[in-house]
């Protein structure tokens, strides 16, 4: 299919390319927001520093300039530079591309649900034009991007921002295992209950004709959901990397905020901080659980349907205490 001539005009607009002066100490601020991010470092001759990234680059050159090139470069500049190093946010650029940005809308985000620990967090943010603005010059983003101190300080300043309507839904381990061990259990249909739930509740306080949720299935599950809850003249709309817009990344930043505390919470009951993914570190620390507590003390901390905790368990040989459905086999793509 032949594309469009406004999407060819789209397409050339993107930068790909961009140079700033930078005085020193933005410099340092730069060369620290790279290295906060693990990017690989680089040599470039007569530059300062350079460093890289799947998608983009960045090199400062000792005479205060900077290239930053690569096909993420505009969420570079926007992200980084703008919001972290200069603290002068393309707004007007934002308004002219993106005015759906700073229309009252609600945004929808959810965290937790590739981590073995913790409970999985959908979270509802409702803001309009004022708020978006300050959160842009604030550097919120997709929470993705952001150290988990950094989400912290984010959430309590979205949810402290005049006019704004903040909803999560969650539930509590044993609750979450119980409904994720039933027969014919779905964590999508479980999280669009989630996501309709919050959605709902935000609406109640403050109604806006549409949002944004960042696609997670590609069937309408939370539209049916929000449907069953009653909700009229609101469209609910979804597509991936929706954390592009502000008012999605702010829910991305509160999902993952009320995910870092409960996990907290969970740490201090059992004594040792539970890391997050699923990973060998978590596996590892799921078998210091079942060693010191048993396997059924899993229902308290981990998500009982993922295939590593089926594995300690397994290996622990305690399959008779905490007996769980053995997972489907992997499937091996052939090339």
């Amino acid at each position: 299919m032949k594309k469009r001539p406004d999407d060819a005009e789209e397409k050339s607009k993107a930068l790909t390319t961009y140079t700033i002066k930078l005085d020193d100490a933005q410099m340092e601020k730069l060369r620290a927001a790279c290295e906060a991010r693990h990017w690989e470092q680089a040599e470039v001759p007569y530059a300062r520093f350079a460093f890289r990234a799947h998608k983009v680059s960045v090199t400062a050159y000792e005479s205060g300039k900077v290239v930053v090139a690569g096909k993420e470069t505009e969420d570079f500049v926007q992200n980084v530079i703008e919001a972290e190093v200069t603290g002068t946010p393309r707004l007007g650029y934002d308004a002219v591309h993106h005015p759906e940005w700073f229309e009252p809308h609600a945004g929808l985000d959810e965290s937790g649900k590739g981590d073995l620990f913790g409970p999985v967090i959908a979270a509802t943010v409702i803001a309009e034009k004022a708020a978006v603005e300050s959160w842009l010059k604030a550097g919120v983003r997709d929470s993705k991007k952001i150290v988990d101190t950094q989400i912290l300080k984010l959430d309590e300043l979205i949810r402290g921002t005049p006019g704004v309507v903040v909803e999560t839904c969650f539930c509590g381990m044993p609750k979450y295992n119980d409904l994720m061990l039933k027969p014919h259990a779905n964590l999508n249909r479980l999280l669009a209950w989630q996501h309709a739930t919050a959605l709902d509740q935000a609406l109640t306080k403050k109604w806006v004709p549409w949002g944004l949720l960042d696609q997670f299935s590609k069937q309408p599950l939370a539209q049916r959901e929000l449907a069953n809850k009653g909700a009229k003249n609101f469209d609910l709309k979804m597509r991936p990397k929706a954390e592009e817009d502000p008012v999605v990344a702010a829910a991305s930043i509160v999902a993952r905020a009320e995910y870092v505390r409960q996990v907290q919470q969970l740490s201090r009951k059992f004594g040792e901080r539970l890391p997050k993914g699923a990973g060998a570190q978590a596996k590892s620390l799921a078998a210091h659980i079942v060693a010191k507590l048993g396997a059924p003390a899993l229902r308290e901390f981990a998500k009982l349907h993922f295939r590593t905790t089926y594995e300690v368990v397994a290996a622990a040989g305690q399959l008779g205490k905490l007996p769980l459905p053995e997972p489907k086999e992997r499937t091996e793509w052939k090339r």
